[in-house]
C-alpha cells in the first residue's frame, strides 16, 4: 500500500486557556499546548455516533476513516481510550492517531466512557477517598468484570467495527492515556486475546490489581505486544504507599513475565525519548520514558507506537503473537556507555560488562577564602581509564608504578594522565580536565563527561548519578536512569513478591488467577 501524506494543519493557539479540555476545540481550529497535552486541529473526517452497543444503554463514540479506505482490503483498527474527564473526540485531537491513519490507511474508533467521562477501572474503589477529592465524579467498577458496562462496550464496539468495515481481525490495537491507560490495561488483562497489541501513557496500574500477595500474576487473556510510556514528571496521586519508580517497574515486570521477556533490553535514547526494547518469547514490550514531560501523552506518541511496534504486530489464528517487522527497528544505540555511581558494571554496546573498579562520584570543591567552608563547583562521574581506553579502542599503558598512564587513540593522539593532577597532556599540550585524576584500587579514573565530550565530541547526559554517553543528541530521563542502575546492580527483573506493596495489599483485595 502506498503511504498517505501526513499534513499538520495550522491551529489557533489559545495561550490563555487553562481548561483541561476546552469544548470550543470541537467546533473551531483552536489548539492546546501544555507540557503534558498538546492537540491537533479537529479532524474534519471524524464522525460522531450514538447508539446502544450493549446492556441496553446508549453510548457515544467517534470514528475516523481515512480517505484512502475503499473497503476492499482489510485494514487495522485502533481503539483509543480517553483520559479521565475527557471525551472520545478529545482523545482524537490530543493524540496523532488520525494523522497516522492518514499515512497508514487504518481506521480509528474513540469511545466515550459511559458515565461522567470516567472509566470504571479496578484499583479505584480500594484506594479512592471521596472526601479528598469531592469534585471528582469517580465511577466505581462492579465486582465482576462481566458486569462492567464500559468493558463490555469496548468489546461490542470492536465487534460492530468488524461488521461495519473491512477490519483485519489479526491487527486490532488499543491505546489509552491516564485513566484511559487504566481502562486499556483492564481490557488487556481480561479480553486482550482479541487484540494484537496495547499501549498507554501515564496512569500506571495499582500493583494489587496486577499481582496476588505471593507475587503471582492476575491475568485472564495472556500475552500481547505492549507499549508503556511513562512521562518523567508524571507524578503519583496522594496517599500511595510506593514511589513512582516502584509502580513503574512493577507494571513493566507484569508484562515482562507474561510475555516471557529477556530481562535485559536494548536501550536507545533519541533526544527526550528514552526507549528500552524488550524481546519476548511470546510478545515484545517497549518501555518509553519521556524526559521533562508531565502527566499526559506526547503528540507524536501514536506515530511511535505504530512505527516501532504495531506496524509489524499481528495476532495469528492460533492465538500467538507475531512481532513481525515494524517500520523502525527496535534496536539499541550502536555506540553507548552507561554507568552509575558505586558500581563496577557498565553498559556498553547494549550489554553489561565489568570494569576494574567502581565508578566514583566526585565533587570539584572551592574552599579558599571560605573560613573552613566548602562549595561544590562541579560534580562528575569518574570511570577507570582502562575501560575508557577499551570503549574508544585506544592503546593503554601504565607508568610510574601505575600512578600515571598514556592512551594512544586511533587517530594518533596521545593522552597522558597522572594521579592527583587535573591536567591531561594531549600531544605535549596540557589541558585542564573537569576534575583531577583519581586513583582507586590501582586504577586511574577521570571524568567520563569530560573525556567523552572534550576528546571525542560525544553527547553526554547525567541524571541521579547515572551517565549515558553516545554519538547523537540525548537527554537521559529519571526513569531510564533508574532502569539502568537496576540492570547494572543485577536487578533487571525482581520477583514482584519481594515488594512490600505487593505483599501488603488493601483489605478486601482478593487473590485470584
Amino acid at each position: 500500500m502506498t503511504e498517505g501524506i501526513v499534513k499538520v494543519l495550522p491551529g489557533v493557539p489559545d495561550d490563555d486557556n487553562r481548561e483541561y479540555l476546552p469544548e470550543k476545540c470541537k467546533t473551531t481550529d483552536i489548539v492546546v499546548n501544555e507540557n503534558g497535552n498538546n492537540s491537533i486541529v479537529m479532524p474534519k473526517r471524524l464522525q460522531e455516533f450514538h447508539g446502544v452497543i450493549c446492556d441496553g444503554l446508549e453510548d457515544e463514540w467517534y470514528v475516523y476513516v481515512p480517505e484512502s479506505y475503499d473497503g476492499k482490503t482489510p485494514v487495522p483498527l485502533v481503539i483509543g481510550c480517553h483520559g479521565g474527564l475527557m471525551t472520545g473526540w478529545g482523545h482524537a485531537i490530543y493524540t496523532s492517531w488520525c494523522l497516522v491513519a492518514d499515512r497508514e490507511g487504518f481506521i480509528c474508533c474513540f469511545p466515550n466512557a459511559h458515565a461522567h467521562r470516567m472509566w470504571p477501572v479496578e484499583g479505584i474503589a480500594e484506594t479512592f477517598d471521596p472526601k479528598a477529592a469531592p469534585e471528582l465524579p469517580v465511577v466505581l467498577p462492579p465486582a465482576d468484570i462481566k458486569d462492567n458496562h464500559d468493558n463490555n462496550m469496548l468489546m461490542g464496539l470492536i465487534e460492530k467495527m468488524q461488521k461495519d468495515y473491512n477490519i483485519d481481525n489479526g491487527r486490532i490495537f488499543m491505546q489509552g492515556m491516564s485513566m484511559g491507560n487504566l481502562m486499556t490495561g483492564q481490557f488487556a488483562r481480561y479480553c486482550g486475546d482479541v487484540l494484537a497489541g496495547a499501549a498507554g501513557s501515564g496512569g500506571p496500574v495499582e500493583p494489587f490489581v496486577l499481582f496476588n500477595r505471593d507475587g503471582s500474576i492476575k491475568n485472564k487473556a495472556g500475552a500481547l505486544a505492549i507499549w508503556q510510556s511513562r512521562p518523567e514528571k508524571n507524578g503519583l496521586p496522594p496517599g500511595k504507599v510506593y514511589d513512582e519508580f516502584t509502580v513503574n517497574k512493577l507494571n513493566r515486570f507484569y508484562w515482562m513475565k507474561i510475555n516471557e521477556c529477556d530481562p535485559i533490553p536494548e536501550i536507545s535514547i533519541q533526544g527526550e525519548d528514552n526507549f528500552a526494547f524488550y524481546k519476548g518469547k511470546k510478545a515484545d514490550l517497549v518501555y518509553l520514558d519521556i524526559k521533562n514531560r508531565d502527566h499526559g501523552q506526547t503528540l507524536d506518541e501514536a506515530f511511535l507506537y505504530w512505527d516501532y511496534l504495531f506496524a509489524g504486530v499481528r495476532r495469528l489464528p492460533d492465538g500467538s503473537i507475531d512481532s513481525g517487522r515494524a517500520r523502525f527497528e527496535r534496536k539499541g544505540d550502536g555506540f553507548a556507555i552507561a554507568a552509575a555511581e558505586g558500581l563496577d558494571k557498565v553498559w556498553f554496546k547494549n550489554r553489561i560488562e565489568n570494569m576494574e573498579t567502581k565508578a566514583v562520584w566526585w565533587k570539584k570543591l572551592k574552599y579558599h577564602g571560605l573560613n573552613g567552608g566548602i562549595i561544590a563547583r562541579g560534580e562528575y562521574l569518574c570511570l577507570p581509564l582502562s575501560f575508557l581506553a577499551k570503549a574508544f579502542e585506544a592503546k593503554y599503558e601504565t607508568m610510574d608504578e601505575g600512578h600515571s598512564c598514556i592512551l594512544e587513540l586511533k587517530d594518533g593522539r596521545k593522552l597522558q594522565f597522572a594521579r592527583g593532577s587535573i591536567l591531561c597532556v594531549i600531544d605535549n599540550d596540557p589541558r585542564q580536565m573537569y576534575c583531577e585524576c583519581l586513583e582507586r584500587e590501582g586504577e586511574l579514573l577521570v571524568s567520563a563527561e569530560w573525556f567523552a565530550g572534550f576528546i571525542f565530541n560525544m553527547h553526554v547526559s547525567l541524571v541521579d548519578h547515572v551517565i549515558y554517553i553516545t554519538d547523537h543528541f540525548i537527554d537521559l530521563s529519571a526513569n531510564m536512569a533508574d532502569l539502568i542502575r537496576d540492570m547494572l546492580s543485577g536487578k533487571a527483573y525482581i520477583e514482584p513478591g519481594e515488594f512490600e506493596c505487593v505483599r501488603n495489599q488493601p483489605e478486601g483485595v482478593k487473590d485470584r488467577k
